[in-house]
């Protein structure tokens, strides 16, 4: 009976964490910094592994990143790898939308917080000087607010994977979320922000990923991985762990934990867990000292640098 009742119990749980509404911010703390966006690149390692007989861009198993190096690593890549454009490249021979981009995480990617805004009219967000980035909002538009099969409330990598966690209506019973995701969407690129829920098993946290990012791979999907901003499992291992996988299989990383380094409690509330909230309003310094306005600007950031390398574009 314990076996039985352990799982409900636990996906109960982790639903539980991500249903706390945001706080919002009120005044700006005095004397607190702006947070820069770093400009060095991901260090990549020197050979670029060929295709595999299948067609399918393949990882390399020597690349390695020593354990503390990703919090040097930048907020948002300044390009991307040849292996990146190889990947690009056979999805568009697969048929994936050039165009169409998917969310896969946990609430703090289901949220309608989490990149919506840039789907809205009239528009709810001020770029302020980012207004470069209206090219790629308009590129993904409908993306952004795509509600996706793979952003599910207390998700761990594992359940990405599983059908039991399949909750649209549009998926088949025995698809998991990112095969139900893939064949709905047939995106060109993914944002995969997992690791703040998967504290409770955190040894399947790898192996998990690991079938994550050969199956995208295999599909000519280009993952896009995040770090995250909270510690729960208090060693950083997860975002050492989601670092590593970026430069092993030579995918772009974005660096959302050092992003939010300097903002007061770096950009949590007190549960060390949820993001403060503000809304995108770009140049407004009281709402930049929130977690929200920046993990959206960021996010933006990344896509558009990733989209614009694997495509060839300027």
């Amino acid at each position: 009976m314990t076996k039985r009742i352990f799982f409900p119990l636990l996906m109960f749980a982790l639903l539980a964490a991500c249903s706390r509404a945001p706080a919002p911010v009120t005044a700006a703390p005095t004397g607190t910094a702006t947070v820069p966006l770093a400009t060095a690149t991901l260090p990549l390692p020197s050979s670029t592994p060929p295709p595999s007989a299948s067609g399918s861009p393949t990882s390399t198993a020597t690349a390695t990143l020593a354990p503390d190096a990703w919090k040097d690593l930048p907020v948002v890549p300044t390009g991307v790898s040849q292996r990146v454009k190889d990947i690009y490249a056979l999805g568009q021979t697969l048929g994936n939308n050039p165009h169409a981009f998917s969310k896969i995480g946990d609430c703090d990617t289901s949220t309608s917080w989490f990149l919506e805004d840039f789907d809205q009219s009239p528009a709810p967000y001020v770029l302020g000087d980012y207004t470069n980035l209206q090219t790629v909002i308009g590129a993904f538009h409908g993306s952004f607010s795509r509600v996706s099969a793979t952003a599910v409330r207390g998700a761990l990598a594992a359940s990405i994977l599983s059908p039991i966690w399949n909750t649209s209506p549009l998926c088949q019973g025995s698809e998991s979320p990112l095969a139900c995701e893939v064949r709905l969407n047939r995106p060109s690129f993914v944002i995969i922000s997992l690791g703040t829920n998967d504290y409770t098993q955190p040894r399947e946290f790898e192996p998990n990923m690991r079938k994550i990012l050969d199956s995208l791979i295999a599909q000519g999907i280009v993952p896009i991985l995040s770090t995250k901003a909270d510690d729960l499992e208090g060693d950083n291992s997860i975002n050492a762990t989601i670092a590593r996988l970026a430069y092993e299989y030579q995918l772009p990383l974005w660096n959302f934990w050092r992003a939010v380094q300097l903002l007061p409690n770096h950009g949590l509330q007190a549960d060390m867990s949820h993001l403060t909230f503000a809304q995108n309003i770009f140049n407004d310094p009281v709402r930049m000292q929130a977690a929200w306005p920046w993990r959206n600007l960021t996010a933006l950031q990344t896509l558009d640098v990733v989209w614009r390398g694997a495509t060839g574009q300027p």
